[in-house]
C-alpha cells in the first residue's frame, strides 16, 4: 500500500498506523489515487459508491454482472488492486467498506441519485401521506411508519413498474428519460391538493407518487430515487465493468529492430534538442506581454536549429523543467545549470530532457487551442495532472503488450491508454492520446509499435538503467571533423560541445542532422580573430580536431584573412582610425561609400570619423576592410560577448533567508534516492504504537518536536497535527509542499508554494500558481499536502 500511495508516505514519514490512516483518508490523497486506477478499477470503486458502501461483495457482484467464475476472478483481481490502495477492503462482517472521500468523489454514481429515505428525510407526514395515496397505500400510523411503507414500497423494482405502466404517456416518457440520464430536471413540489406553478408535462404525475423527490427549498432540480432509476433501466440492466482491456492489431517485433528506430529517434532529437537550445543561449528567446514564447520566437528558433516546431516545443518545456532554462525578465533564457548540460555527453543530455518528459505537467507538442489559436510555449498555464497520467498510461499500456510484439499502428494505443488511465486528459480532437503517443515515437520511449528499452526504464524510474540505455542507444559525440577543400567541415553524428563551438567560432553552419555541416569564409575567420584568437591559435584548434591534414585552401584563407586583420584600427572619439601605412589611410578618405561616415584626414597615418566607433567599424567591414577596435587604454578590444544567463528557476520570496542560494524547489533526484523505502517504512509503522498521541502543551501533553511545529500550531488552528508536522516540514527543509487555500473572498484554491519562511500570523513563500512571492495567513490554510 505504501509503495501505491506514496504521497501519504512522504516526508515527514507518518510515526503511527493512525497518522498513517488519516492521510489516507485526506481528500487529496484519495483524489491523487483516483487518478491513477484503471478503468475497471473505477468502475468498481463508483459501483460501490453507488451502493452506498458498505456493501456485501454479492450485491457487488449482482449490479456489475460479474457472476460466472471468469468475471468473479476478475473482479477479485480489482478488488484486491483498490485494497492495496487503501480504498476498498472487507471488515468484519464480510461487507466493503471504502475509504470516505472515495463515495464523495461523484455527485451521482453511475448516474443514480441518492436512496428513497435519503432523499425522503425532510418530508412531512401529510406529504407522504399524500404519496402513498396516490401509490394506492393506505397510509396508517404516523411519519416514521409512512416512511417505511413508501421505502417498502419502492424496493420493489415490479412495483414500481407496474406504476409507471399506468401513468400518463408524457409521465412515461419524462420517468424513462430520467432514468437514463441521472438526476436533473426543472420539476417542483406540488402539495396534495394544491395547484402548485406550472410543471413539466407528467411532473406532477410522478411527484404525486414519490417517483420524484422535489428540493426541499423549492429552487432546485426534482430528483430520481436511486430505487426508481434501477427499476426503470429494467431488471437486467447491470453497471459496465470492463475487466479486460480492449483488444488492438498487434505485430511481431524483435528487440533489435526497437533498439534501431529507438536509437535513430532518440539520436535525432538529442541533435536537435542541443541545437534549440544552443539556439536560445545565442539569442535568449522574448516572451509575450500575456506570457510565453509566441510563434514568431518559436519559428525563429526553429530556423536557427533547424528543427521542427514539435521538437522546439518539446525541448523547451523539458529544459525549463529540468532547470536549463528559466524566466529572466522580458526573456527566457538559460540558466549556470545549461552550461554544465552542454559538456555532457549527448546520452547525459539526453536521459535529463527525458526524465524531465515523464511528468512534464502537460502536452508539449499540443500547438493549438480548441480554436486552432497557437498556443505559445512555456505559458504560465496552470499544470494538468491529466497530462501526467496520461503520459504514465501509456508507459503503463505499452508494458502491457505481449513480449516482442507491438502495435501495427501507434494511435492504436489510445483504447488502451484510455483503459489504464480513464481519468486521463486525452486530445482535444483527432485520436485519443495522439499528442503523447506522438511525442513518444519522437523521444524513442515508443518505436516500432513497443515500449523501447529506455521507455521501460523511464516507466520504472530506474535512473541508473535509464542512463545505461541511453548510453547503449545513442552515440557518444563526435571530436573529429573532415576538413574539406571547398572551405566545409562535416561532422558524422552529433558533435560534440567543445567541436561545435569551435566550429560555431571559425564558420558559419549550413545543415544540421545526421551530418552537420559548416562553411568556412572571410567574414567566418575574421569573426573569430574579432573574437580575440590569433592565426596560430585557429590553425592549431582546426588541426586538433580534423580528421587529416588542413586542406590548403583553408590555411591559405586563415593566413590571408590574419593578414589583413588589424591593418586598420579604430580608436574610440568619435571616433579615430589610425594605422602605419599612409596610402591604406588615404584610400579610406577617397571612399565614396564610406562618405557617409564623415571621414577627415588629419595626418598621413591618422583619420577621424563623425560617426561612432561600432558604426564606423561596421561601415568599414561592410566594405571588406579588416579594423579592430581598441579599448581606451589603447589595447585591441576582444570582441566576444558572454551569453546571457537567468537567474535561479525558482527567485527568493521577500525577506527569506539565503538558504542553497538558487536551488530549485522540486525535490532533486539525490534527495528522491534518500527517501524511506516503503518495506521499512512498514515495518517502522508496524513495530511503533497504533497512534501517536498529539502535542497539547498548554495541557501539559507531549511538547512539540521542533519550535516550528509550535509556531505553526499557534496559529494554523485548523490543521490537524499531521498536516502541521507537513508544513513545518516543508518550512524546516525548504522543500515545495501543496496547501489548501482560503481566501478572504471565500474562494478555495490549491497553491504549491515553496522556500516558505514564517511571519505569525503570516508564511510569506513562493507561490507557484503566480510565479511570484505571496503572502499567506497561517489561520486561512485549511490543509496540507506533498507537493
Amino acid at each position: 500500500m505504501l509503495e501505491t500511495r506514496r504521497d501519504a508516505a512522504a516526508a515527514p514519514e507518518p510515526r503511527s498506523v493512525g497518522e498513517l490512516a488519516d492521510r489516507l483518508q485526506r481528500p487529496g490523497s484519495v483524489a491523487l489515487a483516483l487518478e491513477q486506477l484503471t478503468l475497471p478499477q473505477l468502475q468498481v470503486a463508483e459501483a460501490l459508491a453507488a451502493l452506498r458502501a458498505p456493501a456485501s461483495r454479492d450485491a457487488l457482484a449482482q449490479l456489475l454482472g460479474a457472476e460466472d467464475d471468469e468475471a468473479a476472478r476478475g473482479l477479485g483481481s480489482v478488488l484486491q488492486a483498490l485494497a492495496d490502495r487503501a480504498l476498498v477492503w472487507p471488515d468484519g462482517a464480510g461487507k466493503l467498506r471504502t475509504a470516505g472521500p472515495l463515495g464523495e468523489a461523484w455527485g451521482a454514481p453511475l448516474g443514480l441519485d441518492a436512496p428513497l429515505e435519503g432523499l425522503l428525510a425532510g418530508t412531512t407526514s401529510d406529504e407522504l401521506r399524500c404519496m402513498l395515496t396516490a401509490l394506492g397505500v393506505k397510509p396508517t400510523g404516523g411519519k416514521s411508519q409512512r416512511l417505511a411503507a413508501l421505502v417498502e414500497h419502492h424496493s420493489d423494482p415490479e412495483r414500481i413498474l407496474s406504476v409507471v405502466a399506468k401513468a400518463p404517456a408524457a409521465a412515461r416518457k419524462l420517468l424513462e428519460g430520467r432514468a437514463g440520464a441521472g438526476p436533473a430536471g426543472p420539476a417542483r413540489f406540488v402539495m396534495c391538493g394544491s395547484p402548485g406553478p406550472e410543471l413539466e408535462p407528467g411532473a406532477g404525475w410522478a411527484l404525486e407518487r414519490g417517483l420524484l423527490i422535489p428540493d426541499r427549498h423549492h429552487h432546485g432540480p426534482a430528483r430520481m430515487p436511486a430505487e426508481v432509476t434501477l427499476a426503470l433501466r429494467g431488471l437486467g440492466w447491470r453497471a459496465p465493468f470492463e475487466p479486460v482491456p480492449p483488444s488492438v492489431g498487434l505485430a511481431p517485433v524483435s528487440p533489435r529492430e526497437v533498439d534501431h528506430e529507438a536509437s535513430a529517434a532518440a539520436s535525432a532529437f538529442a541533435a536537435g534538442s542541443a541545437s534549440v537550445l544552443s539556439a536560445c543561449s545565442a539569442t535568449a528567446p522574448v516572451r509575450l506581454r500575456s506570457g510565453g514564447i509566441g510563434a514568431r520566437e518559436l519559428a525563429r528558433i526553429g530556423k536557427a536549429a533547424q528543427a521542427d516546431d514539435a521538437v522546439v516545443r518539446l525541448t523547451l518545456e523539458t529544459a525549463f523543467a529540468a532547470g536549463l532554462l528559466a524566466r529572466a525578465g522580458d526573456r527566457v533564457a538559460p540558466t549556470e545549470a545549461y552550461d554544465g548540460w552542454a559538456e555532457q555527453e549527448p546520452p547525459e543530455q539526453f536521459a535529463v530532457l527525458l526524465r524531465a518528459w515523464r511528468d512534464l505537467p502537460l502536452t508539449p507538442s499540443r500547438a493549438r487551442d480548441e480554436d486552432n489559436k497557437v498556443l505559445p510555449a512555456l505559458s504560465s498555464a496552470p499544470p494538468c495532472n491529466g497530462c501526467v497520467q496520461a503520459r504514465h498510461g501509456l508507459l503503463a499500456a505499452a508494458a502491457r503488450l505481449p513480449a516482442r510484439q507491438g502495435v501495427r499502428v501507434a494511435s492504436d494505443l489510445g483504447p488502451l491508454i484510455a483503459w489504464d488511465r480513464p481519468l486521463a486528459d486525452s486530445s482535444p480532437d483527432g485520436p485519443p492520446f495522439a499528442g503523447v503517443i506522438r511525442e513518444a515515437v519522437l523521444l524513442g520511449v515508443l518505436a516500432r509499435g513497443a515500449l523501447s528499452a529506455i521507455g521501460i526504464h523511464l516507466r520504472t524510474g530506474d535512473t541508473e538503467g535509464l542512463g545505461i540505455e541511453c548510453r547503449r542507444l545513442l552515440p557518444s559525440a563526435t571530436a573529429t571533423a573532415r576538413m574539406g577543400a571547398d572551405l566545409t567541415a562535416v561532422v558524422t553524428g552529433m558533435p560534440s560541445a567543445r567541436l561545435a563551438s569551435l566550429l560555431d567560432s571559425v564558420a558559419d553552419r549550413e545543415t544540421r542532422g545526421t551530418a552537420s555541416v559548416w562553411r568556412f569564409s572571410a567574414g567566418s575567420v575574421r569573426r573569430a580573430l574579432d573574437a580575440g584568437r590569433t592565426r596560430e591559435d585557429i590553425t592549431a584548434g582546426l588541426a586538433a580536431v580534423a580528421a587529416g591534414p588542413l586542406p590548403q585552401p583553408l590555411s591559405y584563407l586563415i593566413a590571408d584573412t590574419a593578414r589583413g586583420h588589424g591593418r586598420v584600427r579604430v580608436a574610440p572619439a568619435a571616433c579615430v582610425l589610425h594605422g602605419d601605412e599612409p596610402a591604406l589611410l588615404a584610400e579610406l578618405a577617397a571612399h565614396r561609400r564610406l562618405a557617409g561616415l564623415g571621414l577627415l584626414q588629419l595626418a598621413p597615418t591618422v583619420l577621424i570619423s563623425r560617426s561612432p566607433l561600432d558604426t564606423t567599424l561596421a561601415a568599414l567591414r561592410a566594405e571588406g576592410y579588416a579594423p579592430v577596435a581598441e579599448t581606451d587604454e589603447g589595447t585591441v578590444r576582444i570582441e566576444n560577448a558572454r551569453p546571457r544567463r537567468a537567474a535561479a528557476p525558482v527567485p527568493a520570496p521577500r525577506g527569506s533567508r539565503a538558504r542553497g542560494g538558487g536551488r530549485i524547489a522540486a525535490m532533486s533526484t539525490a534527495e528522491e534516492s534518500t527517501a524511506v523505502d516503503p518495506s521499512t517504512l512498514a515495518t517502522r509503522l508496524g513495530a511503533a504504537p497504533a497512534t501517536t498521541p498529539e502535542p497539547a502543551p498548554l495541557d501539559g501533553g507531549a511538547p512539540f518536536a521542533t519550535d516550528t511545529e509550535e509556531i505553526v500550531a499557534a496559529w494554523a488552528k485548523r490543521l490537524p497535527y499531521s498536516d502541521i508536522r507537513r508544513l513545518a516540514h516543508a518550512i524546516d527543509t525548504d522543500r515545495a509542499v501543496t496547501i489548501e487555500y482560503v481566501a478572504t473572498s471565500g474562494g478555495r484554491t490549491l497553491r504549491t508554494i515553496s522556500r516558505a519562511e514564517l511571519d505569525p500570523p503570516y508564511l510569506e513563500a513562493w507561490c507557484h500558481l503566480r510565479g511570484d512571492a505571496r503572502v499567506f495567513t497561517l489561520s486561512r490554510i485549511h490543509s496540507v499536502m506533498p507537493a
